[in-house]
């Protein structure tokens, strides 16, 4: 066999050794050009690290609050049962339910016939003894009847004057009173019901100011305190919510629960807030005038060290930060930024510092004036 011969034969031994071994120089390309899935992708043409695409949003000043949320029943700052005192018949109503009533003021009256008569008559008994008592101590001065006898009249007329005032308190009972300020919240009774001492007649219901009394966990003990500020949420009226202040805190912490209970004055003059209401009670502890803030989703946790990445230059770049308050989807800054930076919020990460990037989004910057200015009209 000829040399030429033995060359063709070689050939289809050898072609795909080559073809493998071009192969193994790209796969270790590839993977040379891959550090850990983060390596930039290259412009083939010019070969530049392409800018990733990410959403932007800037850094804002404004109050911050921390708060502490807890639910509780709204109640009356006073509620008064009133009863009879005495039995008779209902004669008279003065007031309905919802009506404003002072201290003291007349509600209803009843029948007060018989006591009238009762009174009547321990008044006349009283003042014939008086007579009497008067007659009898002069005798006893001239020493017509003796001193003793003077002396047990004296008891008997005194007996006699606590039995006319019990009898012009009862008379008194047939017109029942409102015990304390308030509303009528309950009406129990009508023109012509006979009803018994102790049974009950109204309700009256102090509404100013209304109370919510909280529960609080024992942590929070050091924070919460007279005096703070608390908002009041009430979904029966739509959300609506009402200004309060923490009246008192219990100096003691319940230790079935581990909490301990503050009370939340609110005060509502359209009485539109109602006894019983659930509430949502939201207690404001700490406030920080023109905080600097930035959103929450901007930053990223690792190894118990908080960062954002900011643009600069068209480039990102890492900052680690020290944050303070919290209030919904903003944190507060305490340190690592200046305020007039832009924070990445969506696509923060992929990125390391020096990563080329492109703002997309509603919240990328927007040409200034004079920039637009100097761009071609288009004809």
């Amino acid at each position: 066999m000829s040399m030429k011969t033995k060359q063709l034969q070689a050939h289809p031994r050898t072609f795909p050794v080559r073809r493998l071994a071009v192969a193994t120089l790209l796969a270790g390309a590839l993977i040379g050009g891959c550090s850990n899935g983060k390596a930039k992708d290259k412009d083939p043409a010019e070969g530049k690290e392409t800018a990733v695409p990410v959403e932007t949003q800037p850094l804002k000043r404004g109050e911050m609050v921390a708060v502490y949320s807890g639910t509780a029943p709204i109640e009356s700052h006073e509620e008064a049962f009133v009863v009879a005192k005495v039995a008779g018949e209902v004669r008279q109503i003065f007031v309905e339910e919802g009506d404003a009533v002072r201290a003291g003021q007349l509600l209803a009256r009843l029948d007060g016939d018989r006591l009238r008569l009762t009174l009547a008559q321990t008044d006349a008994n009283l003042k014939k003894l008086e007579r009497d008592y008067k007659r009898t101590l002069d005798l006893s001065d001239k020493g017509l009847v003796s001193k003793s006898s003077a002396e047990n009249l004296k008891y008997d007329l005194d007996a006699l004057r606590a039995a006319y005032d019990s009898a012009k308190l009862e008379l008194d009972y047939t017109d029942i009173r409102a015990p304390i300020a308030g509303v009528v919240s309950a009406r129990n009774i009508k023109v012509g019901n006979t009803i018994k001492p102790n049974d009950p007649t109204f309700t009256v219901t102090d509404l100013d100011p209304l109370l919510a009394y909280v529960h609080v966990p024992e942590k929070e003990f050091r924070r919460i305190a007279p005096g703070q500020a608390a908002e009041v949420v009430v979904d029966a009226l739509g959300g609506e919510r009402f200004v309060g202040t923490i009246s008192r805190i219990s100096p003691t912490v319940d230790p079935t629960t581990g909490t301990f209970r503050a009370r939340v004055e609110v005060a509502d003059q359209s009485r539109r807030l109602k006894p019983g209401m659930f509430a949502r009670v939201n207690i404001v502890y700490e406030r920080r005038k023109e905080a600097l803030q930035l959103p929450r989703t901007a930053i990223l946790d690792a190894d118990g060290q908080q960062s954002v990445y900011v643009v600069d230059a068209g480039k990102a770049q890492q900052r680690v930060i020290k944050t303070g308050l919290a209030n919904g989807g903003w944190i507060e800054v305490l340190d690592g930024l200046q305020g007039d930076e832009r924070v990445v919020t969506v696509g923060q990460a992929g990125l390391k510092s020096g990563t080329p990037v492109k703002i997309v989004g509603d919240e990328a910057p927007k040409p200034t004036a004079a920039l637009a200015a100097d761009k071609p009209k288009a004809k």
